[in-house]
């Protein structure tokens, strides 16, 4: 398959345990403190659905972080103006079935890209495509890592839990979005999933390594 062809020296892949969960926002991070210290990078969003008067669109602000052409994160037609999963607003829309091995010929790499990133679409069983799912665009590219993106609060133990057992057996990093220091629960379910689940989650993008 094409996603193998310049495979970034690191290739991670970005799922969320659900939609609006700051997928984006934790990557196009990294991506720009990466860039700054002149780690080459790229990031790919093979499909993306969105509202059609948005503002802006997951593929434009990773490519606004790594420094790409948003056509070249997402291609133009991978692109739905409707906001339901993917392959549901091609339907709405009249437009072709989505193949998810279509998708993944269509991720192409620049050559002597230190870290790549491929963020999914909502949550581990989201369709991306009418055959597949976020976890199973991962478990099809050489990506050598996932980074599981959640949200700190109230649910965040058993999301975390069904999106690991979910995704297993690939290596996985826990980043723990809109984290506060201050806040008890917060601390209590970080605290909880080292102590019973051995995940020593991260809060901050410099931690992550």
């Amino acid at each position: 398959m094409s996603a193998a062809v310049n495979k970034p020296s690191r290739l991670v892949g970005v799922i969320g345990t659900h939609t609006e969960v700051g997928k984006t926002w934790v990557t196009a991070q990294l991506l720009a403190s990466l860039r700054s210290r002149g780690v080459r990078v790229a990031a790919r969003k093979p499909v993306q659905s969105f509202e059609p008067d948005a503002d802006s669109t997951d593929a434009r602000q990773l490519a606004r972080a790594s420094g790409e052409r948003e056509v070249d994160v997402c291609p133009a037609h991978r692109c739905y103006r409707l906001a339901m999963a993917p392959p549901m607003a091609a339907d709405a829309l009249q437009l072709a079935r989505i193949s998810l091995n279509d998708i993944i010929d269509e991720i192409i790499w620049p050559a002597d890209i230190d870290v790549g990133f491929v963020e999914t679409v909502g949550g581990a069983r989201s369709p991306l495509a009418h055959d597949g799912d976020s976890v199973d665009l991962l478990k099809c590219l050489p990506v050598d890592e996932v980074l599981v993106v959640a949200d700190a609060g109230l649910g965040t133990l058993n999301a975390v839990r069904l999106t690991l057992a979910c995704i297993a057996p690939l290596p996985v990093t826990i980043f723990l979005n809109r984290y506060d220091a201050d806040d008890d629960l917060h601390r209590r379910n970080r605290e909880w999933l080292l102590a019973h689940d051995g995940i020593d989650a991260l809060t901050r993008i410099d931690e992550w390594r």
